[in-house]
């Protein structure tokens, strides 16, 4: 560990002091080392769980006690792909309302095709299920060759991150590892939202009577 004071880990992660120190109280970040009775040295540790609370605080938009589950998540798994799962299950948000058998039985079908693993009735098969019942609600429903769609799309960008997580430090710990990838799920959903927007926009552009 290459120690650290408090300002300069303030200075690391761009979490402010005062922050930090909530944080340290609300047990949200691990005590530093003590060195006297009212000081004591931090190292990256701190630094990288500071920068994941503060993403999934400020740019996921988690309430303190769901950031809670999420380290909690993490630290309960010794599996590195277990811990990385569980962490990310947090980020599925539990619907309001159970999701209708329909659109369970599309998920489940889906999720039978042989190229997932994933429980059909957990947390993010939920959370997609949910979805399609409000696409049905809005009267735009999505149509399962264009979910089957969708779900081949979105495979490449988590197979980059899953490789990126190994060859950028192949000695990542579990916690660093799970730090990593829960920081790129919530830090670049924005990212493929706005490719995704933009796609639209050139097809629109391209393909639409009238647009130049």
């Amino acid at each position: 560990m290459i120690p650290m004071w408090m300002s300069e880990l303030s200075s690391r992660s761009g979490v402010p002091v005062a922050t930090v120190k909530f944080y340290l109280r609300e047990r949200l970040l691990p005590p530093g080392e003590a060195v006297g009775a009212t000081r004591a040295r931090y190292g990256e540790a701190h630094v990288r769980r500071l920068r994941l609370v503060r993403a999934l605080v400020e740019t996921a938009g988690m309430g303190l006690e769901q950031v809670r589950r999420v380290l909690a998540a993490m630290e309960a798994e010794t599996d590195l792909a277990l811990a990385i799962g569980s962490a990310h299950l947090e980020l599925s948000p539990a619907p309001h309302d159970a999701p209708s058998d329909h659109s369970r039985a599309r998920v489940a079908a889906l999720l039978a095709g042989g190229e997932w693993v994933n429980e059909p009735h957990g947390r993010h098969a939920t959370a997609l299920a949910s979805a399609l019942d409000a696409l049905d609600a809005a009267g735009q429903p999505l149509a399962d060759e264009v979910l089957a769609t969708y779900a081949r799309a979105v495979r490449a960008p988590a197979e980059a991150d899953l490789a990126h997580l190994v060859a950028d430090d192949p000695t990542l710990d579990r916690e660093a590892a799970t730090t990593y990838a829960v920081l790129g799920t919530v830090l670049t959903d924005p990212v493929l939202l706005t490719l995704r927007r933009m796609a639209h926009e050139d097809l629109a552009r391209r393909r639409l009577p009238g647009s130049s």
